[in-house]
């Protein structure tokens, strides 16, 4: 094989010092390159108007290559600066001339080139390609946050208009209204009071039963359901003294609405004036008037009682009117008294009284649950009971019964029922509902901006990206370039034998 077609590879990592070793180029040679980057910068302070020059100093390091192809372009330029002897009288192309001259001692031109080349393979366009990835992936990163924001936001949204649906409000001021809602309340208890009439076969087979199996012991089962299911939604009054009051007051009701537009002043008022008494949840604690305990006794001290005489007081009680004895005798009948505080409230009303229905509710449930539970693990089809004494109830009039149990619980606790009955009752319920829900209404407007803000970071991310993606293909374009030169000059050395720089930009 002929030595001339022997190619010769060099690897990139080892291309310097291959120059030096070879002697193509001096160990020192970084001394010369300050002397010569200082005349190109001097240089290009006067250079003429031309696209091609433009193009060639656009984005790239200046080396003796770009001062060859200047040097011909200003052969055009300059043309008319050059005399008879061929040499140009132009500053321009002096300057440049000798600016290639001081590149071709001790061939420096080529181990400035060859450190040119090194550094845009090793660090230039590795560091592009890795930045644009960086910018690619934070697109991403922004396009996931901007979708998660978002669909957080629609379901924030979707959480305050179901809530507002529960509360059968609109949403836009929130606090009046709930407490507008609430005069609805009474009605909606009236409705539900009378729904409850058809609970009353299963009352009925609740008590028969109970009855069968205590015998005489058996006291009145369901009482307080029993008597809304006859009576409908009674005032408490009514419950505790069998009899309709002659008048109710119940307890006045101040919600103020300091937190909308109407001010900090304004109130709904919806008895007369005064506090706010909403009582306590809980069962009313009894009285003790000191009866209770039969064996305490008043201590008299010394003093002597003596027995008592037979006195006949009845003559003189004969005397005695009832206006001036002071006493208040009312008719007998449903005529009553007057309902205050929390006798005036309806039995579902009541927090007391409507637990204890709720509860009730529950009980009937349970029992009737298990009825029907018996009856169809029995075999028998067509009997409730084995025990001939209890009324036979098939599977399906024990369903039906099970049915309205479950209808009448699920209208008194549905969800809009129970946060109007809280309104009412307690005393920063509806502050709390209402920061709740302009909580949302908050997280949703500070989802809507996140969400901007992602989409704005993932659009700056890409304007990025696609500036520095025209610089990675233009310095690829140079590297190959200036490779190819490279190698071409080292070819030259060894009488035109192919030169090959092994790990160079063909392998990015």
């Amino acid at each position: 094989m002929d030595e001339s077609n022997i190619p010769i590879d060099i690897n990139i990592g080892k291309l310097q010092d291959w120059l030096v070793s070879r002697r193509h180029v001096s160990k020192e040679w970084q001394k010369g390159v300050p002397a010569v980057r200082e005349k190109i910068n001097n240089a290009l302070q006067d250079m003429p108007k031309h696209d091609d020059i433009a193009s060639l100093l656009a984005g790239s390091y200046i080396n003796y290559f770009h001062c060859l192809k200047i040097i011909e372009i200003l052969k055009e330029t300059e043309a008319d600066s050059k005399n008879l002897f061929g040499r140009y009288g132009s500053q321009r192309m002096k300057d440049w001339q000798d600016i290639a001259r001081n590149y071709e001692r001790d061939n420096l031109y080529l181990a400035e080139a060859a450190q040119i080349l090194v550094r845009n393979i090793n660090y230039e366009i590795p560091g592009l390609k890795k930045q644009i990835a960086k910018e690619e992936q934070l697109q991403v990163e922004c396009e996931k946050k901007h979708t998660d924001f978002l669909k957080n936001e629609a379901s924030s949204k979707t959480e305050f208009l179901t809530l507002c649906k529960q509360l059968g409000i609109q949403g836009e001021r929130i606090k009046k209204e709930l407490v507008d809602r609430l005069q609805e309340l009474p009605d909606i208890y009236d409705k539900i009071g009378t729904s409850l009439k058809p609970l009353q076969p299963g009352i009925d087979l609740y008590a028969a039963f109970t009855k069968y199996i205590l015998g005489d012991k058996a006291s009145e089962v369901l009482p307080l359901l029993q008597f809304v299911v006859e009576h409908g939604n009674t005032t408490v009054y009514e419950w505790s003294y069998g009899e309709a009051p002659l008048s109710v007051e119940p307890d006045p009701i101040h919600i103020e609405i300091d937190d909308e537009d109407q001010g900090a002043g304004d109130q709904i008022d919806f008895g007369d004036g005064g506090a706010i008494d909403f009582g306590s949840l809980d069962a009313p604690a009894e009285i003790d008037f000191g009866d209770g305990d039969a064996g305490a006794e008043i201590d008299w001290g010394n003093i002597d009682v003596a027995a008592p005489e037979n006195i006949d007081i009845s003559a003189d009680l004969a005397h005695v009117s009832l206006e001036e004895s002071g006493i208040v005798v009312e008719e007998q009948g449903v005529c009553g008294g007057v309902a205050r505080g929390k006798d005036a409230l309806t039995l579902l009303d009541n927090p007391a009284t409507r637990n204890q229905i709720i509860d009730q509710l529950v009980e009937l449930e349970s029992f009737l649950k298990m009825r029907l539970y018996e009856t169809n693990t029995s075999g028998d089809n067509h009997s409730f009971s084995l025990l001939e004494q209890l009324p036979t109830e098939s599977t399906a009039a024990l369903t039906a019964m099970l049915d309205a149990v479950q209808v009448a619980a699920g209208k008194l606790t549905a969800p809009e029922i129970n946060h109007l009955h809280n309104v009412k009752h307690s005393p920063r319920y509806v502050d709390v509902l209402t920061a709740q829900l302009k909580q949302k209404l908050a997280l949703c407007d500070k989802l809507s901006r996140l969400a901007a803000r992602a989409a704005d970071q993932r659009a700056a991310a890409s304007a990025r990206a696609a500036e520095l993606r025209p610089v990675l293909t233009r310095i690829i374009a140079r590297t190959k370039e200036l490779q190819a030169q490279i190698e071409s000059e080292i070819s030259k050395k060894y009488k035109g034998r192919p030169v090959n720089i092994i790990g160079g930009v063909k392998f990015l």
